[in-house]
């Protein structure tokens, strides 16, 4: 496989070792694991429609700079 079909920043070597983690993980540590991603819930994910984008994304920034 080349280098020009992984994301950039990804190598084989790197899809490796993220397989290997996974396949051995336990079920218990992969409860843990997605868990712990969503403690403690300071994001969401929702879709917008698009014609809302800009006014979503200019709040985002007001919000960082104030």
């Amino acid at each position: 496989m080349s280098d020009s079909s992984f994301p950039k920043g990804w190598d084989e070597d790197r899809v490796r070792r993220v397989l290997q983690h996974y396949e051995e993980q336990s079920a218990e540590e992969a409860v843990a694991e997605d868990e712990a991603a969503y403690e403690p819930p300071t994001h969401t994910a929702m879709e917008v429609p698009v014609e809302l984008v800009p006014a979503v994304r200019e709040l985002i920034a007001k919000r960082k700079a104030g």
